[in-house]
């Protein structure tokens, strides 16, 4: 084991990845001497990859697309939220056996609490795709206690399937069904890359929305995404989902590094400027 702790975030492509920023942040602010860094594996090498970590001498890391499948497998015990979720994205060794997590549910929830208030003092949900994101955001609006999760997909088959996979609670429904699940949801939550900077717009209509629903999109690039604009034209709360990307990464470092670290506004504004650097760079996200 190295002298100092050392952690990394892995996934094919990873080139622009902002984990080895925040960390690098918090590493700084802390005072810890470890060190975090991006590496690129295919998904051909990422099982030896893992294999190797104790030799290389790291205590963890995180894991993205297209290996949260694979890591899930790779580990020899998991926690409650990876095991329901099906996915891993993050690493780490207890008594010198390897652990996997999912703090992407974790991220979600403590994103939403920080920035709004009373988000989950309904019931009822509407959940906007069923890929492999969604999985996290159902998970966690079940643990948060809501009762009426609905699904919608454009391929009803996936929405079945996810809510199959959480039972009670949970239903399916086509894209066409939305106006009328908009009419009693409190919360509703975009899950697809529909409006991310390059993909095509989420386009629906909001003037069906309860006024007191509150929308969220995991998507953080742009940082008001078409969604989020057009719910602010009506009135409605809105939360971005930057925050979900900086609070998910609390618990990897805490695991590697020993220190539970803050998600604070001069972290939020440090991604920001790198979002902007990026944006007047032409650099994709």
């Amino acid at each position: 084991m190295a002298d100092h702790p050392k952690a990394f975030v892995t996934g094919f492509p990873i080139r622009h990845s902002r984990s080895p920023l925040i960390h690098g942040y918090w590493l700084k602010k802390y005072g810890v001497e470890g060190s975090y860094q991006a590496i690129e594996i295919a998904p051909e090498g990422f099982a030896d990859f893992v294999r190797s970590l104790q030799n290389n001498g790291y205590t963890g890391g995180n894991v993205t697309i297209p290996h949260k499948e694979m890591a899930f497998a790779l580990c020899k015990k998991r926690d409650s939220a990876a095991e329901d979720i099906g996915a891993v994205n993050t690493l780490w060794f207890e008594d010198g056996e390897l652990w996997g997590g999912n703090t992407d549910a974790y991220g979600f929830l403590a994103n939403l609490d920080a920035l709004g208030a009373g988000w989950d003092n309904g019931d009822k949900a509407l959940v906007l795709g069923a890929g492999g994101a969604s999985r996290a955001v159902v998970y966690a609006l079940k643990q948060r206690g809501f009762n009426d999760i609905r699904i919608v997909n454009r391929t009803v088959d996936r929405a079945q399937a996810l809510a199959d996979r959480f039972g009670y609670g949970t239903s399916a429904h086509g894209w066409q069904a939305i106006p009328e699940l908009l009419q009693d949801a409190t919360f509703v939550v975009n899950t697809t890359s529909l409006g991310m900077e390059g993909k095509d717009d989420l386009s629906i209509d909001l003037s069906f929305a309860n006024s007191n629903a509150l929308l969220t999109d995991i998507v953080y690039v742009p940082l008001e995404t078409p969604l989020l604009k057009t719910a602010r034209a009506h009135g409605l709360r809105t939360v971005d989902g930057l925050g979900m990307l900086l609070h998910q990464a609390v618990p990897g470092f805490r695991h590697w590094f020993g220190a539970t670290p803050e998600v604070t506004p001069e972290l939020r504004a440090l991604i920001l400027a790198d979002m902007d650097r990026s944006n007047h760079s032409g650099t994709s996200i």
